[in-house]
């Protein structure tokens, strides 16, 4: 049945299997593929299979024809012969599955791959054995790079496999050089699939993508091709690298290969020289084609616009740029990239579906080409009437109705990669010499930097050597073409001789300059934000000074994104690459949580978030640190101490962390507990009782989440909350805790356990530990001693930490400790109210009636002059006009005025409920 465009319906990978159209696939076949009917006629068997619709049966069968020669044995005659035979019964059942609608094109480039997988496996078996019979395969490894390497491989395709061989393991006779002995097997291999007879040929074999393949012989030692992608290699092979995949031979060796590479493939800070050449790379699909433009005679599938380079191109150029941040895209296939791109917000969802479909649509169209005389082609006819009869094997009514569709794709795909050609030049600029590095002191002074003749004579120094990001040609070229839009960035600070320092001061830690000297000068508007930051918040910009690879957080598409849930941030800081120890998955920890509070940070100055939500953020970020930091720390500890049966850690959350909500200044309050029996005893070669097993792990958690690595540091870890204080074990059993709660804690005590929130642990000690969490606040208490403890401790605390500054949401008289005091006092005179989130413990205190609702704005308001302050006056005194302005801003304010009036109305917000909660005046002091 044809649709409206000439096509039948269930052609190009529109029908599922149970519609399979086997009876004209047969049809289709005999009548426009002299190829697959010459296979027909010698095949009968497996064509009566097919007939019958036994897609998988077909393949067994294909998978059986060459026989039971063994590859190792020797007789490369057999493995040739058996091999061809295979590969003639393997094209015709996979052609009539795919041409009758039983596979889809993944399915059959996934077959066409494991048989090229197969084949190269017996032809380096027999190579080895020719030479050595009866060795063991070993020391002699297949690569497989491109669509081979995805698994995508079309249906006359040659494959482009790196062959390596280890000169100590490589089986040869004793006169043999290991490199001699490499390069039989390697031609052998090359014969064996090459060659062809009245079977025809297996696999045409290019073996120049080796490392410098027009000097190199054709199978290279592992040791310089390590040499060569670590000291001399170019884009494009970072870009065929990205679907390698060790496929035949000595597989584990070719896995260790590909992993010493990683770091070469997926870079963890962008290089912005790369991105120059990946940009080139894009531009020269379109620039080398000179075919016809759109669908027609002669027009290229692979090489045209639209075509399925450009969809390929299209998802490893945002691998290579995001790959090294984001293992999650680091796929071979190509629509498990698009998928995984959009997944992580790169790409929109309809993009790409859209090119998904397109290149499914696109290979399948490809297949028709080549099934017609088994020649590997990618251009529509020239003749038309064999345009015709391609189209008519497709399924299409005629040629008109197939080009029509292939125009359609070509289009979706084209206007896709149009843009992305686009982003690429912006993105590369023009990164050609610019003004002199070094202006004078009267163009600085033009510009409005106050002292322009120290600034100047400091600009001057920085190029004597002593400044390590300048000491390169490369850098200071770099520097000159990007000094006239840094200094008038510079300038248009507020405080410009300020940002001019802080610039210095970056510029003085910076290992090597040129990447962030070439981004900055492409980039203006990262250019702004990163004045913005050396500007407005100090913390950030130390932080920048010590990494300035937190700037690649800003180039994403997710930049302003607010990171997600718990969980997805856990699975970014636990990803481990093949070979990662336990110190790496803390340098990963330490690295996605410096990327995320940066980003978070940025977010705030550019007024992105609400700050409150901002905290949010943190807190999740900080709670995913917990988790995986404690798994880490438990999976390394029971290495050598083992377990305890029935005992497991719970990691409690208090305060700030417990309530959801930090700042980037906060550090964690947590208690560990663990569950089980005391008396136990861990079953490892170094056992410990349960009370020594947990506390040492603990400590061994919050060495984890504190102790300095090559990537810095991470949090304070404040344990004094536990039983006892700083006196006590630094882990208790739940059992000892709840006595604890129960019989000995002190009133504030147990106004810390309001916010108190398990953070780690099995469910079912978290389920244990909320209730007796809820049956201790639960008591019923003398209101009076109560209200006694409450405001002893309250004078206590002011006596002793007192106001910091203007600012201070805080300690401030009726700022957020006071708010939290009152709140606290009526949880637990009252038993009602209890969340470890504040602010929703205020508004349910409104709700039944014990506090004014506007309590629940006081509190929100506070809460965010508390988070942006922390990053815009962190010393908490009245910051400079414009950090004044931004922290204004945050806070919902017209302007600095309108924030001091706001928060004396908030404080005195907090002094009402105060004095109703305890019928004592609270005196607001003034700063």
């Amino acid at each position: 049945m044809l649709d409206t465009h000439g096509r039948l319906v269930h052609r190009l990978g529109m029908t599922t299997a149970a519609d399979a159209d086997w009876a004209g696939a047969l049809s289709r076949a005999r009548a426009h593929s002299p190829f697959l009917s010459n296979a027909l006629e010698r095949l009968p068997d497996l064509a009566d299979i097919l007939a019958d619709g036994r897609a998988e049966d077909a393949l067994a069968f294909a998978r059986a024809a060459g026989g039971d020669v063994a590859p190792g044995a020797g007789d490369t005659a057999a493995v040739h012969r058996a091999l061809r035979q295979e590969r003639l019964a393997t094209a015709l059942a996979l052609g009539i599955c795919d041409l009758s609608g039983a596979f889809p094109v993944a399915r059959v480039t996934g077959e066409l791959s494991a048989f090229a997988d197969r084949a190269l496996d017996h032809a380096i078996a027999a190579a080895i054995c020719d030479r050595v019979p009866d060795a063991e395969p070993q020391g002699f490894s297949a690569l497989a790079l491109g669509k081979h390497g995805a698994q995508e491989l079309n249906y006359s395709s040659d494959i482009d496999p790196i062959l390596l061989y280890d000169p100590g393991r490589l089986p040869r006779r004793e006169r043999d050089e290991p490199g001699e002995a490499a390069q039989r097997v390697a031609r052998k291999i090359v014969e064996l699939l090459g060659r062809v007879d009245g079977d025809g040929y297996v696999f045409r074999v290019d073996l120049r993508l080796r490392p410098a393949s027009e000097v190199s012989p054709l199978a290279v030692s592992f040791n310089a091709a390590l040499t060569h992608y670590e000291s001399s290699a170019l884009a494009w092979e970072r870009a065929a690298f990205i679907r390698a995949r060790a496929a035949a031979g000595d597989i584990a060796e070719g896995q260790a290969f590909l992993d010493a590479i990683r770091p070469f493939v997926w870079r963890k800070s962008l290089d912005f020289g790369a991105i120059v050449e990946i940009g080139r790379l894009t531009s020269r699909i379109r620039n080398h084609y000179d075919g016809p433009k759109r669908p027609g005679q002669g027009f290229d599938l692979k090489r045209g616009r639209g075509g399925i380079r450009e969809v390929e191109f299209f998802a490893q150029t945002h691998q290579l740029i995001h790959g090294g941040r984001n293992p999650a895209l680091r796929q071979r296939g190509t629509r498990a990239t698009l998928d995984a791109l959009a997944e992580a917000g790169l790409i929109g969802t309809d993009d790409a579906r859209i090119l998904g479909d397109s290149y499914d649509r696109l290979r399948v169209a490809e297949h028709r080409l080549q099934m017609v005389a088994d020649h590997q082609t990618h251009s529509l006819p020239v003749d038309p009437a064999a345009l015709d009869n391609v189209a008519r094997l497709a399924g299409f009514a005629d040629s008109a109705a197939f080009v029509e569709d292939i125009a359609e794709v070509t289009e979706e795909v084209g206007v896709r990669f149009d843009a992305l050609l686009d982003q690429m030049h912006e993105g590369a600029g023009d990164s050609g010499p610019g003004a002199s590095a070094t202006p004078s002191a009267s163009n600085l002074d033009k510009l409005g930097f106050s002292d322009a003749e120290t600034l100047a004579a400091r600009m001057e120094s920085w190029f004597d050597g002593r400044v390590r990001a300048l000491r390169s040609d490369a850098a200071r070229s770099a520097f000159e073409a990007l000094a006239p839009q840094l200094l008038e960035a510079l300038a248009a600070a507020p405080d410009p001789d300020a940002a001019f320092l802080r610039w210095e001061m970056l510029l003085g830690n910076l290992p090597t300059g040129v990447n962030l000297f070439r981004l900055l000068q492409a980039r203006p508007g990262l250019l702004d934000q990163l004045v913005n930051v050396l500007v407005l918040a100090p913390p950030l910009a130390e932080e920048l000074a010590r990494r300035s690879d937190l700037l690649d957080q800003l180039i994403d598409a997710s930049a302003f994104d607010l990171p997600g849930e718990v969980d997805d941030l856990a699975a970014r800081m636990a990803w481990r690459e093949t070979g990662d120890d336990y110190e790496a998955t803390l340098d990963r920890i330490r690295r996605v949580v410096g990327e995320t509070r940066f980003a978070l940070g940025v977010q705030l100055i550019e007024a992105a978030h609400d700050p409150i939500a901002i905290a949010q953020a943190l807190a999740r970020t900080a709670e995913a640190a917990v988790q995986v930091a404690a798994r880490a720390a438990t999976q390394e500890f029971e290495l050598v101490h083992g377990r305890i049966a029935g005992s497991e850690l719970i990691i409690l959350g208090l305060g700030r962390f417990g309530g959801g909500a930090l700042t980037h200044a906060s550090d964690l309050d947590i208690i560990y507990l663990f569950s089980g029996e005391s008396g136990a005893e861990s079953d490892g070669h170094r056992p410990l009782g349960a009370t020594h097993y947990f506390n040492r792990l603990a400590q061994r958690v919050s060495a984890a989440l504190s102790v300095p690595t090559a990537e810095g540091g991470l949090y304070e870890v404040d344990t004094r909350l536990r039983p006892q204080g700083a006196q006590g074990p630094l882990a208790v059993s739940i059992d000892s805790f709840a006595r604890y709660q129960r019989e000995s804690a002190w009133t504030w005590e147990h106004m810390a356990l309001t916010r108190a929130r398990a953070l780690y642990g099995p469910d079912k000690a978290r389920q244990e530990l909320g209730g007796i969490i809820s049956e201790v606040l639960s008591t019923p208490r003398d209101p009076a001693q109560l209200a006694k403890d409450v405001l002893k401790m309250r004078a206590e605390m002011a006596t002793h930490k007192p106001r910091k500054g203007a600012l201070d949401a805080k300690l401030a008289r009726g700022g957020l400790v006071d708010l939290e005091f009152v709140v606290h006092f009526l949880q637990l005179r009252d038993r009602v109210a209890f969340s470890a989130d504040l602010g929703d413990a205020v508004r349910a205190l409104g709700d039944a009636g014990l506090v004014a609702r506007d309590l629940a704005h006081a509190h929100d308001f506070m809460t965010r002059l508390l988070v942006a302050s922390r990053l815009l006056a962190p010393d908490l005194a009245m910051p400079g006009a414009a950090a004044a302005g931004v922290l204004a801003r945050a806070c919902g304010c017209e302007n600095i005025d309108a924030l001091l009036q706001t928060f004396a109305e908030a404080r005195q917000e907090v002094a009402k409920a105060w004095q109703a909660a305890f019928n004592i005046k609270l005196e607001i002091d003034d700063e």
